[in-house]
């Protein structure tokens, strides 16, 4: 049995252009997730800085402007953005998989936490990333 995925879907009042680069260039990603020295190239390594240190990141598929997926950390997470214009709005899909059971223990900077502990607390973040932090660096 493995935790589920996390999977949000938010329509955004901007063109998919607009939230490609939000989502698919260093400076966007900074604007509103973390600080990081990501490139669009399948297979470029990269770092995103978080409040926990810095976190290895691989880029696995670029499919431009509608999917960009990555790796994130080494607990075999995976992390896709798939975007599709709707009218004049774009659709934002985002899938936060790869997490193991649910009681495995997972370490890192803090006390360790189970994957559903992880991924609870996650899911609420993903929240206010997308609907706040996203939703404002592309809709103003």
């Amino acid at each position: 049995m493995t935790t589920p995925d996390i999977r949000k879907v938010v329509l955004l009042n901007a063109s998919i252009e607009k939230v490609w680069n939000s989502v698919a260039t260093s400076e966007g990603i900074s604007s509103w997730f973390m600080e990081n020295d990501f490139k669009p190239e399948e297979g470029f390594e990269f770092t995103i800085h978080s409040p926990f240190g810095p976190t290895s990141c691989k880029v696995l598929k670029v499919e431009e402007p509608n999917h960009v997926g990555i790796t994130w950390g080494e607990a075999g997470w995976e992390v896709s953005f798939d975007l599709k214009q709707v009218e004049d709005q774009t659709e934002l899909t985002m899938v936060h998989s790869g997490w193991g059971a649910p009681d495995e223990k997972i370490q890192g900077p803090g006390p360790d936490m189970t994957n559903l502990q992880i991924r609870t607390t996650m899911d609420m973040g993903w929240d206010g990333l997308l609907n706040n932090g996203l939703r404002n660096a592309v809709e103003k």
